[in-house]
């Protein structure tokens, strides 16, 4: 009988040269680490970034980050964890198809939000106007400063060493003035990757926010079926496979779930073959070429691109502009201005490490690496003991 071989760290890399693209990415070839360490045994390079991803505190943290709901308005509404996880389920499905990395796509969708403060995108845009002054705040520079210094794992290096790739590839969104130094010249296009867990992320969150909007009952199917193109496309996908399915069902939940199930999966095959007719029309030949093209090949064909649209577009009206999303949007707003004002008045009020940070980054961007890296449910109890009341 033959000796059992298993796959360790060489045999995965000699496996991705052998199976996967000539435009994906390849451990193998990783720039490496700003801080050298030897590399794992068993793991790729990507692999252990992702394991660091899921084991930190910032990660964990997204349980109790808002989406859209607060947390507590109920147990069953995504969190930014949950969120996180769902867009990294659709990421893999996609990088499967195309032949691309698992790995770094998985590690990055995990590491996508952790940058996020508390309140969803109220709590970012409070703090940037906190710090108009003092550098601003984005949450994708705020996600490499949570993965380069605030995250704490070795007494050898600051934050979680990622690889150089995953950490350029944090930075999606950033403009040309505020792209680092370090990671210049800046490319025109991210990589394929990347550009996945880009599509991976709004196609995620437009379909869990239509069925959390529905189950909260800010709109309802007729309006979808007015207004929704996607909508009656999966509609009519359920009715064809359970006939009598929508007449009958006594099951409002399962209906919504049904339908947004089968919109997901129209939106992912789409993205698969619309971006693999592209990339193979751009002749790639290794991940780099990727970057320097006018247009990004990974994305929906023009139909569902234009339903896609149609879809956010009936979001923001039914759903994200909402008087009861706007009322706990102007509340977590009040919450985090006052946070801030009450620790920059008194910064012995915070943590530890972050009051011995204000030496190092100044008191202000202390103040905020502070309250971003807070959950909803902290802040709140942080301003009830400094303020007394709620905002």
């Amino acid at each position: 009988m033959s000796e059992f071989t298993f796959y360790d760290r060489p045999a995965k890399e000699a496996r991705e040269r052998r199976e996967l693209a000539p435009w994906a990415l390849k451990s193998g070839d990783s720039r490496g680490r700003a801080h050298a360490e030897p590399e794992d045994d068993l793991r790729t390079a990507w692999e252990r970034d992702r394991d660091r991803l899921v084991h930190s505190t910032a990660f964990r943290r997204l349980m109790y980050k808002t989406q859209v709901f607060v947390n507590w308005e109920g147990d069953h509404y995504r969190t930014r964890l949950s969120h996180s996880l769902e867009v990294c389920q659709v990421a893999r499905s996609i990088a499967n198809a195309l032949r691309l990395n698992e790995p770094f796509t998985e590690a990055l969708a995990l590491a996508h939000d952790v940058g996020h403060p508390p309140f969803g995108h109220r709590g970012e845009w409070t703090l940037d106007e906190a710090m108009k002054d003092h550098g601003g705040f984005r949450h994708n520079a705020q996600v490499l400063r949570v993965v380069d210094l605030l995250e704490r794992r070795s007494p050898a290096y600051p934050g979680l060493n990622l690889t150089r790739e995953l950490r350029e590839s944090l930075l999606k969104h950033e403009s040309d003035l505020d792209w680092p130094d370090e990671f210049r010249p800046r490319p025109r296009q991210p990589y394929l990757e990347a550009q996945v867990v880009d599509l991976a992320d709004s196609t995620a969150y437009v379909v869990h926010d239509l069925e959390d909007g529905s189950n909260a009952g800010l709109f309802g199917v007729d309006q979808l079926e007015a207004e929704v193109a996607l909508w009656r496309r999966g509609s009519a996908a359920i009715e064809a496979r359970h006939p009598g399915f929508a007449a009958q069902h006594d099951d409002p939940k399962l209906y919504v779930k049904r339908i947004t199930n089968e919109i997901l999966s129209i939106c992912i095959k789409d993205l698969i073959r619309s971006s693999a007719e592209r990339i193979t029309a751009a002749r790639l030949d290794g991940p780099h070429a990727a970057r320097s093209l006018r247009d990004r090949p990974v994305d929906h064909g023009p139909e569902v691109a234009g339903e896609v649209s149609e879809l956010t577009r009936f979001l923001y009206k039914h759903f994200y502009r909402h008087p009861h999303v706007e009322e706990q949007r102007q509340q977590a707003a009040a919450t985090l201005t006052d946070l801030f004002a009450a620790y920059l008045s008194d910064p012995q009020e915070m943590a530890p490490w972050y009051v011995s940070w204000c030496d190092q980054v100044g008191v202000h961007r202390a103040v905020c690496d502070y309250i971003a890296g807070m959950t909803d449910r902290f802040a709140e109890k942080e301003h009830a003991r400094l303020l007394g009341t709620h905002a």
